[in-house]
């Protein structure tokens, strides 16, 4: 039988391990790879990044989701079509929280769906809940490592620059995102498993905001606090494949 091949990531059978890490930025992922004991890069196509590695002798893949949830939505179905079955988002946020700083992490417990891909899948009723396992791993591995983390429920919206957000954070929902509500979703849908640890790289209850800044200037995402808690987070979530391969066998 030939290989099928996925026509968005362009990958197929045996490409990518049961364990995937997911950013949205390509360019992370890459970072990501950094972290495997061992690594190659399986297929680059329209901003859909994969490789897969080791680590520990556990196989691991990492990939990239584009922003927001309908190209997330693609490659999570892509990815289960092919032998992925726990996902684990690596990415930033806003935090709607004013005790929580830049350059902190969050691990979500759920997301509220205010995307619209979701809702092509099943009614808004229906909850996106990270799952027990993996939000439990990442909450141990976050522990052994001694990274500090702030778990609760995030909001995942389709339209960055729309704001009316901040009032979710009255509803003591921490941060806001682009992807975690249909990945949390599908997986649940499929049978599957999802969570994410997440970087703050602003604050909305603070004003903090990711916009425009002059050449040179190192401010949201670029911000020294951010790059050390996405390296933090890449470290978390390693840590938590292994605890879920530990419990696995």
């Amino acid at each position: 039988m030939k290989k099928r091949i996925q026509p968005h990531i362009m990958c197929g059978l045996g490409d990518v391990a049961r364990y995937v890490l997911l950013s949205g930025d390509p360019k992370r992922v890459e970072r990501i790879a950094t972290f495997f004991d061992e690594a190659r890069k399986v297929a680059d196509y329209r901003g859909f990044i994969t490789y897969t590695g080791k680590i520990k002798g556990i196989e691991i893949s990492a990939c990239s989701t584009g922003i927001g949830c309908p190209s997330a939505a693609i490659v999570v179905e892509e990815l289960a079509r092919i032998g992925a079955q726990t996902f684990i988002r690596v990415g930033t946020t806003g935090a709607l929280q004013p005790e929580i700083e830049v350059g902190d992490l969050i691990i979500p417990t759920a997301a509220v769906r205010a995307d619209g891909a979701s809702r092509a899948y099943v009614p808004p009723e229906y909850p996106a809940v990270a799952d027990l396992d993996v939000l439990f791993s990442l909450v141990q591995a976050a522990k052994k490592l001694g990274v500090k983390a702030h778990v609760g429920k995030v909001v995942s919206t389709d339209a960055f620059y729309a704001g009316q957000v901040e009032a979710w954070g009255r509803a003591n929902v921490l941060s806001v995102e682009m992807e975690c509500s249909i990945i949390f979703t599908l997986a649940s849908l499929k049978g599957l498993r999802a969570g994410a640890i997440l970087a703050v790289d602003g604050n909305l209850a603070k004003g903090i905001k990711k916009g425009e800044f002059e050449p040179g200037e190192r401010t949201g995402e670029l911000d020294e606090r951010v790059q050390r808690a996405i390296d933090k987070e890449i470290e978390v979530a390693i840590e938590a494949v292994k605890i879920l391969e530990e419990r696995r066998a």
